[in-house]
């Protein structure tokens, strides 16, 4: 096993980890998550030796191999064969149907096989570097976002792999669904340390949130006793006969020590900016072809031929396919960056777009800085309104006027969101937006973008995305792409990915594509029988669970009423010297609070017993 001991690592200032341990275990598959930021990357550079901690040590086994993609890509030899075989140990050479399977997973035609890695673009030879890492079998197999350069057919097969591979690994994306398919166990970074526990990101952040909640409220009852005592001590300290209990009363306060107020994490928050449609039809496609220049004298390629398109206000519409197909070729034709070779696009005259495209990145200009940017887009807004803008991107302070040429990749994404998010629109164009986000923001984009009340059209390869957004799908797949009326998981159902290749079993891809044999069609549909009696017999076990603990919260709720009247009272007869009602009262608060500390224990235990039978359900 790899062991951190007792790690810390800072730049500048600002921990990225204080004093952490923990220990990666034999054949297990790590998921890494946490805020951009947090130092999940950092995580992996101490282990392959490019940063090293500050303090505190990284233990490996002898004879330990670690699989990573190279920083800097270089390729020698003369097919892509050849230079995934470079990843083979020395007795396995002449094993190169092994490098074929994995180039063909990871989305290469057999044409392909024969071809250069120079012949392709940086995002396909990045699969060949992957391919040669995966062929090489290391101990510990490293992935920092592999889903950034894969479509979502390879994404799929990477996945089935991933899930029947027999070393350690340890992975970060932001593809939750994907990262929850694969892993054993699941780590958090948050403020400096870290939280590792077996199960999915959802299981670990439910966790880590009961006990962050259970924290808080205790510190907030310590908080409450120390302030008791201190209103006790202040008030006696003078009296001879009341020496001794001051003086046990000061030393109990010195034993409880502090609790520190747990710092809310900042968080990106979508809040995409509508603009009022009255008509029904915000744009209108009709038979529109497009094809790039072609270099010679051949016919041209076309990567979009008669696509009629109607797009209503409220349309979510995922558009998905293979790499190079032409989707975002086809948003640039929607946002009128691209005129069509063929065909109409007409928007009616109340459509007001957002666009946030792959190559507007490069669009921003270098010599402005982040609020600039983003006032630019809509001269209206006040200066708060902008600068309230750049701190939902996460610009606050002075990072707000950081100049773009400086920023990296994923700052200057969230630059291009911010743009969106300045102005009105009812007709958002979105090309993978989340590649860099972390989780917790992905999520939030995607509930904003659930409830903004004008239409989506978005490209992703996020099938988490697909699932809970798109209604309609424009598939590119074929010869020309084709408008599928349903959801992701009716796609799947009715007709699949061509040519999928299955190298073993998947949480999200048995039985959902069309065909195969009359078993596996049985096995399928007796899938679905067995999960809708799970889902029932869920409902049945956690409902009176859940009751117990809504109880629970009122009973608390009612009774940190009663002990703030309860205090002021006491204070009103402090100031009177009520003496009597002094002792009354005081008796009475004692009540109330081991009354109270009761119910927290009956509430902590009914929330885990909740999270364990859940966890048994699933």
């Amino acid at each position: 096993m790899i062991q951190f001991s007792n790690v810390s690592k800072a730049f500048g200032t600002q921990y990225l980890f204080n004093d952490v341990t923990f220990a990666l275990g034999r054949g297990e598959r790590l998921g890494l998550i946490g805020r951009n930021g947090s130092g999940k990357s950092t995580v992996i550079k101490m282990i392959t030796g490019e940063e090293h901690p500050d303090s505190g040590q990284i233990v490996f086994p002898s004879d330990y191999h670690c699989g990573h993609l190279a920083q800097h890509l270089h390729f020698s030899r003369e097919t892509i064969v050849d230079e995934v075989c470079t990843g083979l140990h020395p007795d396995q050479h002449g094993e190169s149907y092994r490098a074929e399977i994995l180039l063909a997973g990871l989305g290469f035609s057999q044409d392909d096989m024969t071809r250069p890695a120079q012949y392709f673009s940086g995002g396909f030879q990045i699969r060949v570097d992957l391919a040669r890492v995966l062929i090489a079998e290391p101990n510990l197999l490293l992935l920092d976002e592999p889903t950034n350069y894969l479509d979502i057919v390879s994404l799929r097969w990477l996945e089935r792999f991933l899930c029947q591979w027999p070393n350690e690994l340890i992975l970060i994306s932001h593809d939750r669904a994907f990262m929850d398919s694969v892993i054993t166990h699941c780590m958090l970074i948050r403020r400096a340390k870290v939280r590792k526990m077996r199960g999915t990101t959802a299981q670990l952040y439910a966790q880590v949130e009961q006990e962050e909640e259970i924290y808080e409220k205790t510190r907030l009852n310590q908080e409450s006793k120390k302030r008791d005592m201190e209103v006790f001590i202040n008030r006696f300290r003078a009296k001879a006969s009341k020496a001794a209990v001051v003086q046990s009363r000061v030393k109990a306060l010195e034993r409880m020590g502090s609790m520190e107020e747990l710092q809310d994490e900042t968080e990106l928050d979508f809040k995409f900016r509508e603009a009022p449609f009255p008509g029904k039809c915000v744009l209108e496609a009709a038979q529109i072809g497009f094809h790039y220049p072609p270099r010679d004298e051949r016919e041209p390629q076309w990567l979009i031929r008669d696509l009629s398109l109607q797009i209503s206000k409220n349309d979510r519409i995922g558009i998905i396919g293979k790499n190079g197909k032409g989707k975002s070729t086809l948003l640039r034709l929607l946002a009128g960056e691209l005129t069509p070779n063929a065909g109409e696009i007409k928007l009616s005259p109340n459509t007001s777009l957002g666009y946030f495209g792959q190559t507007n990145i490069e669009r921003l200009s270098p010599k402005r800085n982040v609020v600039e940017e983003i006032s630019d887009v809509n001269p209206t807004l006040s200066r708060t309104e902008v600068r309230n803008i750049c701190g939902t991107m996460m610009f606050s302070g002075d990072s707000a006027l950081k100049k773009i040429s400086v920023l990296s990749g994923g700052e200057r994404s969230r630059v291009l969101i911010g743009r969106i998010l300045a102005r009105r629109s009812n007709l958002l164009l979105l090309d993978e937006p989340t590649n860099h986000l972390d989780q917790e923001s992905v999520a939030t984009m995607l509930e904003s973008l659930k409830v903004y009340a004008g239409a989506v059209l978005v490209v992703t390869h996020n099938e988490l995305i697909l699932r809970e957004l798109a209604t309609r799908l424009i598939v590119f797949q074929g010869d020309v792409p084709q408008i599928f009326e349903g959801n992701y998981d009716y796609f799947l159902e009715k007709i699949g990915w061509d040519g999928e290749v299955s190298d073993g079993p998947s949480a999200r891809t048995n039985g959902a594509r069309k065909g195969g044999t009359p078993e596996e069609r049985r096995s399928a549909a007796e899938d679905r029988r067995n999960r809708a009696t799970q889902r029932q017999e869920r409902a049945r076990t956690l409902k009176p669970i859940e009751s117990r603990i809504k109880l629970l919260e009122d009973e608390i709720c009612d009774m940190e009423e009663k002990i703030k009247r309860t205090e002021a009272e006491l204070v009103d007869a402090s100031n009177k010297s009520d003496g009597a009602r002094i002792g009354a009262l005081s008796r009475d608060l004692a009540v109330a609070r081991a009354s109270i500390d009761r119910a927290f224990d009956q509430l902590s235990a009914a929330t885990v017993e909740h999270e364990a039978a859940k966890a048994e359900l699933e």
